[in-house]
């Protein structure tokens, strides 16, 4: 991980253009969504603000292609955000918007937990969000400029006087003041070049106390080669070199820090309807050695289709990375966040390029076995959707870049409950989830994935001073994107409806800083939460602990216990809480959807090695599976248990003994539960562990 110390930047003012800037209340640098959020929301208030968008759409990954909303509990989305997501459920009831078709049997698949019978929406086409979004700005176009295509300098483009923007300037010479400023980019720009501190890569565990940062070789599980794949040139000869993007030294120790980053993507807009599909291209500069790890993947055995696609309307997808080598570019992103806008460009590119070849390889080469080909070659880019660009999506996933410094820094123990903030601006709930950071030699000889971590949380506040820089740094900036956040809760943090929150939120408080006169770091937060409730925002609804009747404590199961919160989960982000004797503060499901790709790793800390007794917990009712495979992973292998969960368990109702199994100490041993295979809604609880005597 690198730190980037606060830097004097008021001398900058000696090579201000001259000639007079654009002035506003509020300036918002970054069209992204959480952007647009800020400057509906500061319009909304009464004062004035510029929207600035260096490129030439706004809206970001929300009209970028991620049309399938990731927040793992809706009931944490309020404000402006839920309005978004209403809007969205409003624009698809009208019979109109739905040409390849209707909206009945859509619905019926019930895609990504829509139902058609709440007052909200979260899958959509990328044209529907711009529609949306735009629709929205036009309600106050009279308070909200919108500029389009200026960049921030990266030199002398922001003028400071002691600790406060007075103005910034863009690449044309362009200038903007402001009495506040919202930096809503995914880069960070404006906060970097004000002068405040932030972090890029991944910290250390023992930095803040964590248990799943830095690097992780041995829990990267998800999205990991299934097969041994060489990853030499020439096979078995290291001498001669290995294939583009695996690192061939040593990627540092388990649990250590770096200056890495999880990988970006595009999340490509693809559909099945024959007149609406665009096959796939082979790119002008397709260079075979980069799909050379595929093509030996593939070969080796791996027959799975290596990508996501989750179903939008009018027979659309937004289709993500799956499995070992797919959409995410890993390890080709290190250089994004410092560099300039040129070094930028050649990397998004290079993305581009990788993805438009990969889909071409596993389309059409011949060394990919028919039955892959043909599943490529069912979907192609939707031809209506991109029209400027070719099809192709015009948002890169930046995942992450920089992140804040701030006055808090978010972790891993805010999204796991343990420390619960009191300055709430909003809540996050989705799993802290990194993609893949980079590709490694194992001591065998064989290529491996690292970095995908997928953990799940309860849903939790974020403070108001994760978006804003340090006092003695600046006093008139808020960071609702590139928060201050760890690697790992960043992880859960970085979903669009949150930036959006986060966007409200900046707003509201730069409004109040501007009418009480008082630095960002001093306006009265009793001021802000009242008006972030009276707007809709959710800041926190943890509930008063379950009566003993619907739930069941740990301490009282006994044993070892771990809780779906604390498992690694793949999927299952459907939380439910309405059928009693479950343990905690609910239990989770997979939605009776996405077969196969849905699992739970239960991971004790076992005191001593010795034989334990494992169970398992869930609710029983008509509609779970009951062909749920259960593997227990111990000292002597593994076995697969299959679980009924239409019957009650023989124990207290939701105790179901799998076995007696002896166990190493310490981690490692699990109990995972998988859905592959089952029909009906697959339930995930706690699983338990009690040592024989």
């Amino acid at each position: 991980m690198k730190l980037f110390p606060a830097l004097l930047i008021s001398t900058l003012a000696a090579f201000a253009p001259l000639g007079a800037a654009d002035s506003y209340d509020i300036v918002v640098y970054g069209g992204s969504s959480g952007g647009i959020t800020a400057a509906i929301q500061a319009a909304r208030m009464g004062k004035t603000a510029v929207l600035i968008e260096p490129t030439k759409f706004l809206g970001g990954l929300t009209t970028g292609g991620l049309g399938a909303t990731d927040i793992g509990n809706k009931k944490a989305i309020g404000g402006m955000s839920r309005e978004f997501y209403a809007n969205v459920f409003k624009y698809y009831n009208d019979a109109a918007k739905w040409q390849h078709q209707t909206r009945t049997e859509y619905f019926a698949k019930k895609q990504h937990g829509n139902t058609g019978t709440e007052d909200t929406m979260w899958t959509f086409e990328p044209h529907a969000a711009t529609e949306i979004y735009d629709a929205m700005l036009a309600t106050v176009k009279d308070k909200v400029k919108v500029v389009f295509s200026e960049r921030l300098d990266l030199k002398k483009g922001v003028v400071k006087q002691g600790t406060q923007i007075t103005k910034i300037i863009m690449e044309s010479g362009r200038a903007f003041e402001g009495k506040m400023f919202i930096d809503a980019t995914y880069e960070g720009d404006l906060m970097a070049k004000a002068g405040v501190s932030y972090a890029v890569g991944r910290e250390a565990n023992a930095q803040f106390g964590e248990t799943i940062n830095g690097v992780q070789k041995v829990k990267t599980i998800h999205h990991q080669f299934i097969k041994n794949v060489d990853p030499y040139v020439k096979p078995g000869d290291p001498k001669s070199g290995v294939l583009p993007g695996i690192d061939p030294g040593d990627i540092g120790e388990d649990e250590s820090g770096d200056r890495k980053l999880q990988a970006y993507n595009f999340r490509m807009c693809t559909t099945d309807v024959p007149e609406n599909r665009r096959a796939w291209e082979k790119p002008a500069n397709y260079d075979e050695k980069w799909f050379e790890l595929a093509l030996r993947n593939v070969e080796a055995g791996d027959e799975r289709i290596s990508w996501a696609p989750t179903w939008m309307p009018n027979r659309k997808t937004d289709t993500n990375n799956n499995f070992a080598v797919s959409t995410d570019f890993i390890g080709q992103n290190f250089e994004y966040p410092d560099a300039d806008y040129e070094t930028r460009a050649k990397i998004w590119k290079a993305h581009e390029d990788w993805q438009k070849g990969l889909m071409w390889t596993y389309a059409h080469h011949p060394r990919v076995p028919e039955k892959i080909r043909a599943a490529y070659q069912k979907l192609g880019l939707a031809k209506d959707e991109f029209k400027d660009n070719d099809n192709w999506p015009r948002q890169l996933y930046v995942r992450e870049a920089r992140r804040m410094i701030g006055g808090y820094v978010m972790s891993e123990k805010n999204c796991k409950r343990r420390e619960i903030v009191e300055d709430s601006v909003g809540m996050g709930a989705y799993n802290m989830d990194s993609h893949n950071v980079q590709r490694y030699i194992t001591k065998e000889g064989f290529v491996r994935n690292e970095g995908d971590i997928q953990i799940g949380t309860r849903p939790y506040p974020i403070s108001y001073r994760s978006i804003t820089p340090k006092a003695e740094e600046c006093t008139n900036l808020l960071v609702p994107v590139c928060l201050s956040a760890t690697h790992i809760a960043y992880g859960s943090i970085r979903m669009e409806p949150v930036f959006m929150v986060m966007g409200q939120s900046a707003a509201t408080a730069a409004v109040i800083a501007i009418e009480s006169g008082k630095a960002l770091q001093q306006i009265d937060y009793a001021k802000l939460k009242e008006k972030m409730l009276a707007d809709g925002q959710v800041l926190d609804f943890e509930s008063p602990p379950v009566p003993e009747h619907v739930s069941i404590s740990k301490e009282k199961l006994g044993g070892i216990v771990v809780d779906d919160s604390e498992a690694e989960l793949t999927g299952f982000t459907s939380e439910g809480h309405t059928t009693p004797g479950f343990v905690g503060q609910g239990y989770r499901h997979d939605g009776d959807t996405a077969k196969g790709e849905q699992k739970a790793r239960f991971t004790p800390d076992l005191p001593s090695a010795g034989k334990y007794r494992v169970a398992i917990t869930y609710t029983a009712l008509a509609n779970r599976a009951d062909k749920v495979p259960v593997v227990v992973h111990f000292a002597g292998g593994e076995k697969t248990v299959i679980v009924d969960q239409k019957k009650k368990a023989p124990e207290r109702d939701v105790l179901l003994p799998l076995g007696t199994f002896s166990f190493e100490k310490g981690k490692a041993g699990w109990v995972e539960i998988r859905n592959e295979g089952t029909k009906g809604h697959v339930i995930i609880d706690a699983a338990q562990w009690v040592m024989e005597k």
